[in-house]
């Protein structure tokens, strides 16, 4: 496991334990499958531009709905939160 860094709640560092790969921590992850299973599903594409526009074509549909690119996120069980202004 490799070691992660984030801000704690009082702005003090903290070390967590984070796997070499976690592709169920990454939201990327859930985009490339939605990917996939329509716009590259039994894709054979003769030049490496249809295939990048078939994954052009996948981000525009996923980016098109409010919902869908939160669902990956949500899927991760990450949150983000904003940052909170500090005073001074």
């Amino acid at each position: 496991m490799r070691a992660g860094v984030c801000w704690s709640e009082k702005g003090r560092l903290t070390l967590e334990r984070l796997p070499a790969y976690a592709p169920e921590l990454n939201p990327v992850e859930g985009l490339w499958s939605a990917i996939k299973l329509r716009e590259s599903a039994n894709l054979a594409g003769d030049r490496l531009a249809d295939v990048a526009d078939a994954a052009e074509r996948g981000i525009r549909r996923v980016c098109s709905s409010e919902q869908l690119p939160w669902s990956f996120l949500t899927h991760t069980r990450l949150t983000i939160r904003p940052e909170t202004p500090q005073s001074l």
